[in-house]
């Protein structure tokens, strides 16, 4: 079974500073029938103006998971880490019993574009930790958060991968689900076909029940695709 979460139906905050686009009920954007997918909670389309940002705010369990597509963002945290995390590269941050962070666009000059995921951790009370790493382009849908961290991916704690596909246009990928599982495809750039559902930047589907997830791309394009117990 396929659901369709089309990019112009979902939730916005607009600011001065920001735009930003909430695929699922978030802030003061509340909506019973958008709450998440199994255990993914968030998925936040930032555009963040040169200079702005969010200031240091409090979170706890919760896997914070932060994808630049363009730009770059200066995050400092309560645990020591003060980073840039530039186009092309994903941070993870483990809020546990408690963290506090600030989120910058690092530029005065250039637009800041990053997509902001929540996971819900499989307990709570978890030590607080952080991660980053540059992705590099890497053939079909290439892992890069994974409960255990293999193949250099980010460690989460929950049952939960996300894998990100960077095609050309007409290039394809695929991937394997396995009985049981879901998983939700949001395309962050460009456009492609999912199972056969033609989606543009911003569209989200939840797949249940499905083989497999066949993508092509109709033009350059970004997919992330969540595979969720």
């Amino acid at each position: 079974m396929l659901t369709i979460r089309r990019g112009d139906e979902r939730g916005r905050t607009l600011l001065d500073w920001l735009d930003s686009r909430h695929t699922f009920s978030f802030g003061e954007y509340s909506d019973p029938a958008h709450m998440g997918f199994r255990s993914l909670r968030v998925i936040n389309e930032d555009r963040v103006g040169p200079g702005g940002g969010f200031p240091t705010h409090p979170h706890r369990d919760m896997e914070i998971v932060t994808y630049v597509l363009a730009g770059a963002v200066a995050h400092r945290d309560s645990l020591g880490h003060h980073v840039v995390t530039r186009a092309g590269e994903i941070q993870r941050m483990t809020a546990g019993t408690g963290v506090s962070h600030s989120e910058y666009n690092h530029s005065d000059e250039k637009p800041l574009h990053f997509l902001q995921i929540w996971i819900r951790p499989e307990r709570k009370g978890i030590a607080p930790g952080y991660e980053q790493r540059a992705l590099g382009r890497r053939k079909g849908f290439a892992l890069v958060v994974s409960r255990d961290g293999r193949e250099g991916s980010l460690k989460i704690h929950q049952d939960a991968e996300l894998r990100v596909a960077e095609l050309e246009p007409g290039e394809e990928a695929a991937y394997p689900l396995l009985p049981e599982r879901h998983a939700w495809v949001q395309v962050a750039r460009g456009e492609a076909s999912v199972n056969g559902t033609d989606l543009v930047a911003g569209d989200g589907l939840a797949a249940s029940g499905e083989e497999r997830i066949a993508a092509k791309a109709r033009s350059a394009a970004t997919l992330l695709l969540f595979d969720l117990a």
